[in-house]
C-alpha cells in the first residue's frame, strides 16, 4: 500500500511558499524516494538587486586582496562578510 500524499498548494508569492515549507514537513507533499540526483537547472535565475555603495577606495583594496587570497570575486566575498554579519 502506497502512502497517499497531501496536494502542494497554490502559492501567490515566493514569500508564501518560503512560509509555508519553513512550518510544513515536506515528506506528506512530496515523495522523496522517487528524488533524482544531480538535476540541473541551467535557466534558473537568482533573485538579486543591485545596489550602489559607496566604499573608501582603501577598504576595496583590502577586499580585493582577502578575496584574491580566497581565490573568490571580491563582491562574493562582500556578501559573505554582510551575510555573515547579520547571521550573529
Amino acid at each position: 500500500m502506497s502512502k497517499k500524499f497531501k496536494p502542494i498548494p497554490y502559492f501567490k508569492t515566493e514569500a508564501e511558499e518560503r512560509v509555508f515549507w519553513q512550518t510544513h514537513d515536506s515528506t506528506e507533499y512530496v515523495d522523496w524516494s522517487k528524488a533524482r540526483k544531480g538535476v540541473r537547472f541551467p535557466n534558473l535565475k537568482l533573485t538579486t538587486r543591485p545596489i550602489t555603495l559607496r566604499l573608501p577606495v582603501g577598504l576595496i583594496d583590502r577586499l580585493k586582496i582577502e578575496a584574491h587570497k580566497m581565490d573568490i570575486p571580491y563582491q562574493s566575498l562582500i556578501k559573505q562578510l554582510i551575510y555573515n554579519g547579520l547571521s550573529e
